[in-house]
């Protein structure tokens, strides 16, 4: 248990709990990007140990809740195909279109594949000379990388047979959305420490703080070091300071991954993205760029259904739950119609869903 359980230190949490109750006089409102940070946050109860004057709210940090229905209506349409295996992380799977989820699919008779890598999908691709495989790509940056790399290597061993249906977003956009939302309550952000292990700190983060005059603290996702990046954002904001502190100094740098973002840039461009629930925000995504094409599926593959709008709002409140307006327990869904057996919305089905954590963690204290 060595670098966990000192992470999870009581006697630690309880002194940064008192100094945050010390130096806080204002009201404050801080939002944690990453629904791994969320987990951790409704898991170990860290909101709990915060004065009654700071409320820590839930942004869009899961790339499969923000990962739009009409990707997914794509991805259930090519795994329909004959002769194609579809390749997933078991996290899409049980994530609804519009009307079928990829387990729906499967017990369609579509050829569906849980992996743990888009190298996975690779060797399937070289096993199976004879099939279409598609790898389904989601993720933010933390991904991005190792889907750019599985592209890379179809290239080099010559795999005319795979491709990959990709559905990047990038965090640093959807934060200036937050902003310049007329929603906004969020006066501090704790930025995911694995985004900006790939990324860094030193451009965009740096940009957006001081344009907006608002802390962002680059956190890791234990429990001491979310209260960590918590106390830091408080001081801040007390001091009327606004800046990028990095919390997780253990794991990020300034630069981020050079080699990492090098790669991103060879395979992919920056698009305009549409995120479930909450719409397009302008150059918040990545596409395969057309010297990649043939690897890309939504060109392989010609479309036979519409796009369908996200529907799902209608009935689903994960728009404003991503955004920090709403927690899940208040969506009248919650628990009843809407629970891990039977979705209405991605968040649920998530392991980084901000409704799977409260399903899991706190639905005795919600229903």
């Amino acid at each position: 248990m060595k670098y966990i359980t000192e992470y999870r230190n009581k006697d630690l949490l309880e002194i940064y709990s008192q100094k945050i109750k010390k130096i806080s006089r204002a009201n404050y409102t801080i939002m944690e990007v990453c629904g791994g940070q969320t987990h951790s946050i409704v898991k170990f109860g860290l909101d709990h140990l915060l004065p009654k004057n700071i409320e820590l709210i839930h942004g869009p940090g899961c790339p499969v809740c923000v990962t739009p229905i009409n990707k997914i209506d794509r991805a259930i349409e090519i795994s329909l195909l004959p002769n194609v295996i579809l390749c997933t992380f078991g996290d899409m799977i049980r994530v609804p279109g519009s009307n079928l989820s990829l387990q729906q699919a499967k017990a369609k008779g579509a050829n569906i594949k849980i992996v743990y890598s888009p190298l996975d999908a690779v060797n399937i691709a070289k096993l199976n000379p004879n099939s279409e495989v598609v790898f389904f790509g989601v993720g933010f940056e933390t991904t991005a990388p190792i889907n750019a790399l599985a592209i890379e290597q179809a290239k080099n061993f010559k795999l005319n047979n795979f491709s990959m249906l990709a559905s990047h977003v990038l965090v640093p956009p959807a934060i200036k959305a937050i902003l310049n939302s007329k929603q906004n309550r969020t006066q501090g952000f704790l930025a995911a420490g694995h985004v900006c292990t790939i990324m860094g700190i030193e451009s965009e983060y740096n940009i957006i703080s001081e344009q907006y005059k608002v802390p962002i603290i680059v956190t890791g996702f234990e429990p001491l070091d979310i209260i960590q990046g918590i106390y830091f954002c408080v001081r801040q904001l007390e001091s009327k300071e606004y800046k990028v502190e990095n919390q997780y100094s253990r794991a990020v740098k300034a630069s981020g991954n050079i080699q990492a973002k090098n790669l991103i840039s060879k395979i992919f461009k920056v698009v305009d993205q549409n995120w479930r629930g909450i719409g397009e925000i302008p150059n918040s995504g990545l596409a395969i760029k057309k010297e990649y094409q043939m690897f890309n599926a939504d060109y392989k593959f010609e479309h036979k259904i519409i796009d369908n709008a996200d529907k799902q709002n209608l009935v689903c409140i994960s728009g404003d739950i991503m955004q920090g307006i709403k927690k899940p327990f208040q969506c009248e869904n919650f628990g009843t119609k809407c629970n891990p057996l039977n979705p209405i919305g991605a968040p649920m089905v998530s392991s980084e869903g901000a409704c799977s954590a409260y399903y899991r963690y706190r639905k005795s204290d919600v229903c």
